[in-house]
C-alpha cells in the first residue's frame, strides 16, 4: 500500500443558507479544495461523494455526477455513499483505499447535505430513517430519543450527571464562537445549557446537534506533496436498532475501528494531539472519549469537566465547535471533521482557537446509534 496525503481541502460555511442548492454548495468546497492543492478538474482520476439523504431533502438522485458534471468532473468514476451521519467518512474511506492500491493518483472526496429545505418535522423523519424503521420508528422513537436513553443508561451505570453532558455544549460552544464558518457562533454557560428547553429527558436543546446545509472536500494524493498525511484508518459496523447491541453504553464500531486504525498507524491514544468526534448528542462525545480509549470507561464526562478536552487542554476535542456548535450538515461531517484537523495541523486555524500541539490528530465519524464508526488518524 502506498502512502497518501491530504493534498487540498475546501469547506463551505455551514449555516441555512435558503437561497443555495445541494449542488451549488459541493461545487463551492470542491472548487476551494482544488484551488488549495493547486490542481485542476481534469487531473482528478475519481471523484467519492458522501451524502445521507439528497434525494429526499432535494428531490434529487443520481447525486455524484449530478455534483461532478457542475464542477468540471468529467469522464471519471464518480459514486454516491450513503452511511446515515458517516457517509462522507466511509467516501473518504473508500477514497483512501483506491489511492493507497494504487487504483488512481488523485481521489477527491466531497460530502454535502442541504437540510434546510424540508420543515422541522420532515427533517426529523428522514433522519430516523437511519434507525431501525421496522422496530424503533414504528415506536416513536426518533436520534433525540435514542441518545436520551443512552445518556440515562450510563447515568445509571456509572454517575454522570446533566452537568457533565453540559459541559460539554459549554465546551463547544465555546469554540464553535472563535470558528468563522460555524453555524452557531454562540458562547453559552453551563446554567443556560441545564436551563435549555427540554428535547426528550435527560437531553435539552443545548445537547443536540444543528440541523444544518454546507460542504466539505477533501483531495487525496500519492504522489503529490502535502502538509499531512493517513497514518490510519477503519471503519465498522455494529447492528442499526439499540436493542440489539450488546451494551448501548459502549459503541462496538467505535471501538473496532478504533483499534484497527491505531494498529495501522502503530500508534496509541496518548500518541493523539486533538481530536474531532461526532457529538452529534453531547452523551456521543462522552461515549467517544471512552470508546476510543482516551478515558476509562464511566470517566468521559467528568474529563470533560475538568478541562481535559477543552482547547487548552491535554485532548482538545472539537476545536471547531463540533456538530454541536460548527453544525451537523449530515452528508458533509464527515470530510468537514478532516478539513477541521487539517486547518489546525498546518496552522491556519483562528489564532484565538489555534492549538499548539497539533503533530496528530484523530477524526471519528458515527452513523446512526452507531451501527456504522470510521476513525481516521492523521500525521503532519
Amino acid at each position: 500500500m502506498r502512502a497518501v496525503t491530504v493534498a487540498g481541502i475546501g469547506k463551505t460555511a455551514f449555516g441555512s443558507f435558503a437561497g443555495r442548492s445541494l449542488r451549488d454548495l459541493t461545487v463551492e468546497a470542491i472548487g476551494k479544495c482544488l484551488a488549495d492543492a493547486g490542481v485542476t478538474a481534469d487531473e482528478v482520476g475519481a471523484f467519492y461523494l458522501g451524502n445521507f439523504a439528497g434525494p429526499e431533502f432535494m428531490g434529487q438522485s443520481h447525486l455524484a455526477p449530478y455534483v461532478a458534471g457542475e464542477a468540471g468532473l468529467i469522464g471519471i468514476p464518480c459514486t454516491r455513499f450513503e452511511n446515515a451521519c458517516a457517509s462522507s467518512g466511509s467516501a473518504f474511506y473508500h477514497a483512501y483505499a483506491a489511492v493507497s492500491a494504487g487504483l488512481v493518483e488523485l481521489a477527491l472526496v466531497a460530502g454535502v447535505e442541504k437540510m434546510t429545505s424540508q420543515p422541522g418535522p420532515k427533517v426529523t423523519e428522514i433522519l430516523a430513517e437511519a434507525g431501525d424503521t421496522g422496530g424503533e420508528g414504528r415506536a416513536g422513537a426518533t436520534f433525540p430519543a435514542l441518545f436520551a436513553m443512552i445518556a440515562r443508561r450510563h447515568m445509571y451505570e456509572f454517575g454522570t450527571t446533566r452537568e457533565h453532558l453540559a459541559a460539554v455544549a459549554v465546551k463547544n460552544h465555546a469554540n464553535g464562537a472563535k470558528n468563522v464558518l460555524a453555524h452557531l457562533r454562540k458562547p453559552i454557560t453551563l446554567e443556560q445549557a441545564l436551563a435549555g428547553k427540554p428535547v426528550c429527558d435527560p437531553l435539552t436543546v443545548y445537547d443536540c446537534s444543528l440541523v444544518s446545509d454546507g460542504a466539505a472536500a477533501v483531495l487525496l494524493s500519492a504522489g503529490k506533496p502535502g502538509a499531512v498525511r493517513v497514518l490510519g484508518i477503519a471503519q465498522a459496523s455494529d447492528y442499526v436498532a439499540l436493542e440489539q447491541k450488546r451494551d448501548i453504553t459502549t459503541l462496538m464500531a467505535n471501538q473496532v475501528a478504533a483499534r484497527k486504525a491505531f494498529a495501522m498507524a502503530g500508534l496509541t491514544a496518548k500518541d493523539v494531539d486533538l481530536l474531532e468526534v461526532h457529538d452529534c448528542f453531547t452523551i456521543a462525545e462522552i461515549l467517544a472519549l471512552e470508546d476510543l480509549g482516551f478515558v476509562k470507561k464511566g470517566e468521559g464526562g467528568p474529563a470533560t469537566a475538568a478541562g481535559y478536552t477543552a482547547l487548552e487542554g491535554e485532548k482538545p476535542v472539537n476545536t471547531s465547535g463540533g456538530l454541536k456548535s460548527k453544525g451537523h450538515p449530515v452528508g458533509a461531517t464527515g470530510v468537514g471533521q478532516i478539513c477541521d484537523l487539517v486547518i489546525q495541523m498546518r496552522g491556519q486555524a483562528e489564532p484565538e482557537r489555534q492549538v499548539k500541539r497539533r503533530e496528530v490528530g484523530l477524526a471519528q465519524n458515527l452513523g446512526g446509534s452507531g451501527a456504522t464508526s470510521v476513525v481516521t488518524i492523521l500525521g503532519r
